[in-house]
């Protein structure tokens, strides 16, 4: 039964080296499996045609590759598409594939559900369902339709990357290795809310872009959006963040998303200024998405365009995010599979 196997996918160079040597093959057949999973994307163990027959038996009778075909697509108006993959543990998870002219993004989740509770995210609002491996976080580029259009990754979909930090450490490591995709970090954003701890370790141990959600620069507005604020605080972030250097090729945004009334004003603006001074950054202003039951609302055009205007005029550099998907709930702060779990928990009970 393929559940009960181990998974190849995610696995390192020299972690198939000794799944080899194990088996009583020789190394170097563990550097043909990584090329058969990281360049060939084979399917099955039976595709790996230049390891012999009986050393692919032996390899399927306690491995499996783990990957796993999207159950479901959703498509926007705007070309953006909406993935639903299953998990190892029978759960789902959302992956949205964004295209742009030359460019395609993936915006990859890393967690059922997420612990953060952020006020203005309906990824929040489902609770914490578990972390994914780095075989399921994988998955969401190796099963991909369009994986061999992609351009960019941005760890921005469901959960905290720094909450479920190993697998997200291994996954770019084979995204990045020359054994695996072989890609640049510059290629790959990895978000974070701030989590003592996690945030130091992943910026001593990944070269790949960070990107901070603020969405204010007050603490006690922040602690009121996002109750990770409590643990560690945008001030403190700010000073970690502080001992690097983002000057070269490793790049730092932080996201805003803009509130009317509630993070639009100038005095927000001043604020952003003072606490980032000295800091070699960006900020990407985003569109809210209203979700229910939530009193926050989206600010118009023009009241964006003021804000950005002032913090460039400022000396910080200062984008608003095209807003893409909203239409098949596939934008910032959407993503949600809580009706999807119901739907299986109840299917599963019908059956008893």
């Amino acid at each position: 039964m393929e559940s009960a196997k181990k998974y190849l996918l995610g696995m390192t160079l020299g972690e198939l080296k000794k799944v080899a040597k194990s088996l009583g093959m020789p190394a170097f057949t563990g550097g043909q499996i990584a090329k058969w999973l990281y360049t060939q994307h084979v399917k099955s163990i039976d595709e790996m045609t230049n390891i012999s027959k009986a050393n692919r038996e032996k390899l399927a009778a306690e491995y499996a590759i783990g990957c796993k075909e999207p159950i479901d697509a959703q498509h926007s108006k705007d070309g953006t598409i909406k993935y639903l993959f299953p998990t190892d543990n029978g759960k789902f998870v959302e992956t949205v594939y964004i295209p742009d002219e030359d460019r395609a993004t993936l915006c990859v989740s890393s967690q059922v559900g997420c612990k953060m509770n952020c006020l203005f995210c309906q990824t929040g609002k489902q609770g914490f369902e578990g972390s994914l491996s780095a075989t399921d976080i994988l998955n969401q580029i190796y099963s991909l339709p369009e994986r061999d259009k992609l351009t960019n990754i941005v760890f921005m979909g469901q959960g905290e990357p720094m909450d479920n930090l190993d697998n997200v450490l291994r996954t770019t490591e084979v995204m990045t290795a020359d054994f695996g995709y072989g890609w640049s970090p510059k290629r790959i954003t990895v978000s974070s809310v701030g989590v003592k701890g996690k945030l130091k370790r992943f910026l001593d141990e990944s070269d790949c872009h960070v990107a901070i959600s603020m969405h204010t620069p007050l603490h006690d507005q922040r602690s009121e959006l996002m109750p990770a604020e409590k643990g560690m605080s945008i001030e403190s972030i700010i000073e970690l963040l502080s001992n690097y250097d983002f000057s070269h090729q490793r790049r730092l945004s932080f996201e805003y998303i803009v509130f009317k009334d509630f993070n639009d004003s100038e005095e927000h603006a001043k604020a952003i200024v003072h606490l980032l001074k000295g800091l070699d950054c960006r900020i990407n202003l985003i569109r809210f998405h209203p979700i229910p039951n939530i009193p926050l609302q989206g600010v118009d055009d023009n009241r964006m365009e003021r804000f950005r205007n002032y913090l460039t005029q400022h000396g910080i550099f200062t984008t608003i995010r095209a807003s893409r998907g909203q239409d098949i709930f596939a934008a910032c702060g959407l993503l949600s599979t809580a009706k999807k779990i119901d739907e299986e928990r109840g299917r599963k009970k019908s059956k008893r």
